[in-house]
């Protein structure tokens, strides 16, 4: 093949006779949708409608597109009210029979499906609640609801075979292989009727005495368990200790990691907290960074970049060190107020969390808990079980546990485009990779005193950096000599620089800036490195 066409999402492709019939159809629905709302009384509404559709017709006989033309995909498609639109599963069927003579034989791996098989019931549900109140105050047709996401049954009926692979199996799993091998259905599950009205397994209340996921797994046959890890390394060791002078006690266990090479992560229950555990442990001498939902997506990857590097020893987060988080030099996790009974201290967030230790030979976790609760013994007997299980794997074979090796990432991937002219205004424009920080985690919703690292001079954008990226900003008066009777420079660079500079003055703090312009980069303070580099950029055009 020379060349293959992919077309934006936003536009929907069709053929001319189908576009006409589409068309016919809009028109005819919005005929009765007008009617309806009229002989509501609901004038504004039909109005409304009516205005809204006509445009869109109008668009589309033009220029044979309009805004938001998905809308309209059952007239496209000659689809039929409640009836499915098609999705990626239909070609992966089309392409099986056409390959292999079957529309069955694919094969769908659901990775982390505790997480992500929920999401698909979820998301029908939420596109629903709503489309229905854009339909029912006639922003909408009511064929705006037919292009949905997959109901869990019709998802589940498309997928011929079904890999769900997860650490912490969830209940909705757990249910499908008992109803697909013909098992009775585990204690704890029940029916409730979900979304356009399909069956959606759900876990009762549990009572303090009700079952646990280990419990249940214990009575399921068919199971396929992969628990022993071919480098030999044991699932973490654990420790409860009480909360009383739980951050100091954290504190001393930071720095035996810290003169080691390890890295931590320290897993707490609000936002709030994280950010004043990760102030304290700055105040106290260790490079740390709070991580959670307020921080925008590219600065988390820089966070977790920085902490493999050991441009920072510690991460406190909330439930952002879970699944998918895959980092070896991390020895040490630590879990506050662990017996706290709720989503982000249950039975698999605990599993879950405790996992992220278990990549390092040297892998322990610390429970903070003044109590036991009853995740908090599910998650310790299931870890303790795995460790022993693969340490009788281990003498057997004569194994010895061994740290996983992963590639570092490069920093050097955005201070190269710094310095290549992609951000910033200097010699090949463009915007920057980060924006300046502000509020709680640079989205700009925060405080408007800015993060608290900024304020305290600590984290992100001051590790690692010495005199000169502490001390240059911009030139100052005294770093360059002018000509007499002319004006000072600014020091954030507004003024025009005087011609008269001496050449060898001019290198010398080219070098400085240049050396700080790295520096800062690296130190992921992006918005100080780009500023450096236009001065850079400016100082030698003037030179030329």
């Amino acid at each position: 093949m020379d060349e293959a066409w992919i077309h934006p999402k936003q536009f929907f492709m069709t053929s001319s006779e189908r576009f006409q019939q589409a068309l016919e159809g809009i028109e005819r629905e919005l005929e009765a949708r007008v009617a309806h709302f009229q002989s509501a009384g609901q004038d504004l509404e039909a109005h409304r409608l009516e205005q809204r559709t006509q445009y869109d017709l109008e668009m589309l006989r033009e220029v044979g597109h309009c805004t938001a033309v998905e809308n309209y995909s059952m007239h496209f498609d000659g689809r039929s009210h409640d009836e499915r639109p098609w999705c990626l599963l239909d070609f992966m069927a089309a392409s099986a029979q056409q390959f292999h003579g079957d529309v069955e034989k694919y094969l769908v791996f659901m990775d982390e499906s505790h997480v992500t098989l929920p999401q698909v019931g979820g998301m029908y549900a939420g596109d629903k609640s709503r489309k229905e109140n854009l339909i029912e105050h006639g922003f909408r047709l009511p064929s705006a609801a037919d292009n949905r996401p997959l109901k869990i049954g019709e998802f589940q009926q498309l997928v011929p075979q079904m890999l769900y692979v997860s650490a912490t199996p969830g209940e909705r799993e757990l249910r499908h292989l008992c109803e697909t091998t013909g098992q009775p259905v585990a204690i704890g599950l029940q029916h409730v009727q979900g979304g356009g009205g399909v069956d959606e397994p759900e876990l009762k209340k549990r009572s303090p005495d009700s079952q646990s996921m280990y419990e249940m797994l214990q009575g399921i046959d068919n199971i396929v368990r992969m628990e022993i890890r071919p480098t030999g390394l044991l699932d973490p060791a654990i420790e409860v200790r009480p909360t009383e002078g739980q951050v100091q006690d954290l504190l001393s266990e930071i720095n035996e990691c810290s003169a080691k090479g390890e890295r931590v992560l320290v897993t707490v229950l609000t936002i709030k907290f994280a950010e004043e555990v990760a102030a304290y442990l700055n105040k106290m001498g260790v490079k740390a960074h709070h991580l959670h939902s307020e921080i925008e997506t590219l600065e988390r990857t820089e966070i977790i970049k920085a902490l493999r590097l050991g441009i920072i020893d510690v991460i406190v987060g909330i439930n952002l060190l879970r699944e998918g988080l895959d980092i070896p030099e991390v020895s040490l996790v630590t879990i506050f107020d662990a017996d706290r009974e709720g989503f982000l201290r249950n039975e698999r967030s605990l599993l879950q969390t405790i996992g992220r230790a278990s990549r390092n030979s040297a892998g322990k976790v610390i429970l903070y808990s003044d109590g036991m609760s009853n995740a908090m013994n599910a998650a310790i007997q299931q870890t303790l079980e795995r460790r022993e299980r693969q340490h009788e794997f281990n003498q057997k074979h004569g194994i010895t546990p061994t740290t996983i090796q992963k590639a570092l990432p490069e920093m050097g991937v955005e201070a190269s485009e710094l310095l290549a002219g992609i951000s910033g205004k200097g010699a090949g424009g463009g915007r920057r990779l980060v924006s300046n920080r502000g509020g709680r985690g640079g989205g700009g919703g925060g405080s408007k005193d800015g993060d608290w690292v900024q304020r305290l001079a600590l984290g992100a954008g001051r590790w690692g950096s010495d005199d000169i990226v502490a001390a240059i900003s911009q030139p100052l008066d005294s770093d360059i000599p002018i000509a007499e009777g002319e004006n000072a420079i600014e020091s954030d660079g507004s003024k025009s620089l005087p011609q008269t500079l001496e050449s060898e003055h001019r290198i010398s703090l080219l070098k400085d800036l240049a050396k700080a312009m790295r520096q800062a980069a690296q130190a992921l303070d992006f918005e100080r490195a780009a500023a450096l580099r236009d001065r850079i950029y400016e100082l030698e055009q003037n030179m030329d």
